[in-house]
């Protein structure tokens, strides 16, 4: 097939990317770099099949271009990291709302199969765990900008499943859980990378909060494979899944394991949320995902531990910082 990825030099743009490469496909990447970094498809610049463009979404003549030539279209550019959107509540909305409008307008034109990704985020302050794909979607109040994502992300679900109803669009949604592996930043608020880093380099692991607050971690791969087999099921057009682990474990917990796996003698410091991201800041006690749904229609299971993606990380981390060190010391 030929393939575009939007937000392919992203974390799991570029893991996506990297996988379809190699199943035989060729791939096109857009993505303007925002959140993404050219060092994530670095190794792949010379693969005969693929092919990058450093550009906005936004820029409508060559999206249009883009969509028309490939079969199927993964929509991943979206302002991502919760500092990044408490920071820039305008370029939250304006790019997944835009964004996502673009991509529907041009696909409907030629029918292309398209992936939209979306988030656990959209579940908001519910309490029903875990988060199944038909409960109900519990947002705070607008007054408070850390509800712009998730409200963001919603539209872009709800204008989906319009252009599958009205135009017959062959639309999928993925509510993606927290995904994490080698290439994250915690540069935007991701909070394993940012706790492996501290960790590694004998910081305080920052948590913000009580650290009683809940999350389930799912490796990359994992997340890739289920949105390549979600997209090649005709099952799933018209549909929404949740896409994530369902192992659990509080902040708290995860700040202890990182350091006990890492060997590391950093301490644990706890940060109040007004301290880290403003007063009034909110944030979702828990995240678990139902993935009954997924694993009915394409089998979705999820194989890597928690375990299995604090081992991945770090030791990317540790490479990236050999790798720096190898080039300051041939610069000096």
């Amino acid at each position: 097939m030929r393939v575009l990825v939007t937000g392919g030099a992203g974390f799991i743009g570029s893991h996506l990317a990297e996988k379809l490469l190699a199943l035989g496909h060729d791939v096109t990447v857009l993505d303007d770099l925002s959140t993404g970094s050219a060092e994530n498809i670095a190794h792949l610049k010379n693969h005969v099949a693929f092919e990058y463009h450093l550009d906005t979404i936004f820029n409508r003549q060559l999206l249009a271009e883009l969509v028309d030539l490939a079969d199927v279209v993964f929509h991943l550019a979206a302002a991502v990291g919760v500092r990044r959107i408490v920071e820039y509540p305008v370029h939250t909305i304006e790019t997944n709302v835009r964004g996502s409008e673009l991509i529907l307008e041009m696909a409907a034109k030629k029918q292309k199969r398209v992936l939209i990704t979306s988030t656990s985020e959209v579940y908001g302050k519910s309490t029903k765990l875990p988060f199944s794909e038909r409960d109900d979607l519990v947002f705070g109040s607008t007054y408070n900008c850390r509800w712009s994502y998730a409200c963001s992300k919603a539209i872009d679900e709800f204008l989906a499943l319009a252009y599958y109803r009205e135009k017959k669009l062959p639309v999928t949604i993925v509510r993606l859980f927290n995904t994490a592996g080698p290439r994250q930043t915690g540069r935007y608020g991701m909070v394993l990378p940012t706790f492996v880093r501290q960790a590694l380099s004998g910081e305080p692991v920052t948590v913000f909060g009580t650290g009683e607050q809940s999350r389930c971690f799912g490796h990359v791969d994992d997340v890739i494979e289920g949105i390549l087999a979600c997209v090649t099921s005709p099952r799933t057009v018209g549909e929404i899944f949740n896409l994530g682990n369902t192992e659990q474990i509080t902040i708290k917990a995860l700040a202890e394991k990182i350091v006990g796996a890492t060997g590391s003698k950093s301490s644990i410091r706890y940060v109040p949320y007004s301290q880290a991201y403003g007063e009034g800041f909110e944030d979702m006690e828990h995240r678990v995902p139902d993935i009954s749904k997924a694993h009915a229609c394409f089998g979705y299971t999820p194989k890597r531990s928690l375990d299995e993606i604090i081992s991945a990380v770090t030791q990317h981390i540790q490479q990236q910082k050999t790798e720096k060190g190898s080039v300051f010391a041939h610069v000096a």
